[in-house]
């Protein structure tokens, strides 16, 4: 099964939390809400996009987040969740199972809601009547925040692929040569080189991997327009031009795609390496190459400065 959104969190963290009037580790409420939607151990192991914490665990936070913005549950010290006297008497008065409106209600109507310092005199009072859009929310804000980026990358990704087939071939080998320098090959930028031009043998470019010039990784570059391939003679012409230059290493990089004869025919060609539109868009953004990114905050707590024990 997949893992239950975060909405379907609210309602096992807070018929557990209301079965503990002391309150009891985060770790433990999250696990039990868990176990109570009735989540896998291997669909438990699934991480956000950006891998630094569990898909459900995350969820299950941000049920919590609602619930506490309702006034009916608080953190009353670090990793320790308890119901407010408002949560208990909710608990009480809205027996199991919520319906999916009042749900609903929980997750729309308090997300603007400031989070005060937990005691019986200042907890929010909910409202009887507030608006709400009349969809559940799919997805936590991590996630809805990771797919956007998801986007955005994919879109530059496009872009980038758009300008570079717009370039003339010699602009293209040097985009070539400087992605290759940003991956780490070459020691310098004095290590890469083109060749290119009449009699270069299929060869537009040399990266030399040392500063004695003992290993050198071979570049052809082929800036073709959308819709056409590149197929097995040019490929085959390539591992030519490689074996007359008796060289061990080689790659091939086109704007365009490779047809399936010349992909089967690479593999069968040790150290030959093939990228095609597609994957070189994909790691001109990640590297950085005729791509300008931005940085985004997005503020989270730090544990580690109230943690009065380590200061």
């Amino acid at each position: 099964m997949s893992i239950p959104t975060y909405d379907k969190f609210i309602e096992p963290i807070l018929r557990y939390l209301a079965g503990r009037t002391e309150g009891a580790p985060a770790r433990e409420v999250v696990e039990a809400a868990a176990d109570a939607l009735g989540i896998s151990e291997e669909d438990r192991k699934q991480m956000l996009p950006s891998g630094l914490q569990e898909v459900y665990r995350n969820r299950a936070g941000w049920g919590h987040d609602r619930l506490k913005r309702a006034g009916l549950s608080q953190s009353v010290r670090r990793g320790w969740w308890k119901l407010t006297p408002q949560g208990m008497e909710y608990a009480r008065t809205h027996p199991a199972p919520l319906p999916e409106s009042e749900i609903l209600r929980l997750v729309e109507a308090y997300a603007d809601v400031r989070l005060k310092t937990p005691s019986v005199d200042n907890v929010p009072d909910v409202p009887a009547q507030p608006a709400y859009s009349g969809t559940l929310a799919a997805e936590s804000p991590d996630e809805v925040l990771a797919k956007a980026i998801e986007q955005i990358r994919l879109s530059a990704c496009d872009d980038v692929l758009a300008a570079v087939r717009r370039v003339t071939p010699r602009f293209f080998e040097r985009i070539v040569l400087d992605l290759l320098y940003r991956m780490g090959y070459g020691k310098s930028p004095e290590d890469l080189r083109r060749v290119g031009g009449v009699g270069d043998g299929g060869i537009d470019g040399v990266i030399s991997l040392d500063r004695l010039g003992l290993e050198f990784v071979y570049v052809q570059a082929k800036r073709w327009d959308e819709g056409s391939t590149v197929g097995r003679p040019d490929v085959q012409a390539f591992v030519g031009a490689l074996q007359g230059r008796q060289a061990k290493k080689g790659v091939f990089i086109t704007t365009s795609t490779f047809t399936r004869e010349a992909v089967e025919y690479a593999r069968n060609v040790p150290s030959i390496v093939l990228i095609d539109g597609g994957k070189l868009a994909e790691l001109m953004v990640q590297y950085e190459v005729g791509v300008a990114c931005k940085t985004v905050k997005v503020p989270k707590l730090d544990n580690d400065y109230f943690d009065e024990e380590l200061g």
